[in-house]
């Protein structure tokens, strides 16, 4: 495992970070724990932190089973204020985008106007279940996050974003900062 650098022009208004995985079973729990721990370190909400876990855990599960050939792949993370965004990026051989919404369109829910848990999402255990396997990862991804949203095509890998609406516990190190340092991510 590598981590990266982002480098931007002017100061700072969130935290950024890349993790860079082989394409390795392996790959999945560490980012897991790197993730998970620099999350919290960072002061997130729990539940919020396993929404995110989970939902990149089912991103980077599909890197591993149908992005076809490639070494490695990026988790790339980007926490504001009030939002996170996940970004799971791989080199493989990308799929067609249209035929994967027609096949999921009817799961997709509406946006929430607050942060809700796991347990009350609006896509339901039993819509799941009834889901192929292959269709499970997309259908959990957005049961867990405020956004998804995918970027593919053949030839090209694929680019997995998730974005969730975010909460801090009180002794968080990114709250005392004032409003003005740190600006909302995506």
């Amino acid at each position: 495992m590598r981590t990266r650098v982002l480098h931007s022009q002017g100061p700072a208004g969130d935290v950024r970070f890349c993790l860079v995985l082989p394409r390795e079973s392996i790959s999945i729990p560490v980012m897991r724990r790197v993730l998970g721990d620099t999350l919290s370190r960072l002061g997130m909400d729990d539940d919020c932190i396993d929404d995110l876990l989970l939902a990149v855990t089912e991103a980077c599960t599909n890197v591993l089973r149908h992005a076809g050939p490639g070494r490695r792949y990026e988790v790339v993370a980007q926490v504001g204020r009030n939002r996170c965004v996940l970004e799971v990026l791989d080199s493989g051989s990308g799929f067609d985008l249209p035929r994967l919404r027609r096949r999921s369109a009817h799961l997709r829910r509406p946006p929430v106007r607050r942060p809700v848990t796991l347990l009350r999402r609006r896509v339901t255990n039993a819509e799941i279940a009834q889901l192929p396997e292959s269709g499970r990862g997309l259908a959990i991804m957005r049961a867990c996050v405020d956004d998804v949203r995918l970027r593919s095509g053949p030839g090209r890998g694929t680019v997995v974003s998730l974005r969730k609406r975010i909460e801090w516990r009180d002794d968080a190190p990114l709250v005392l900062l004032p409003a003005s340092a740190l600006r909302d991510a995506g």
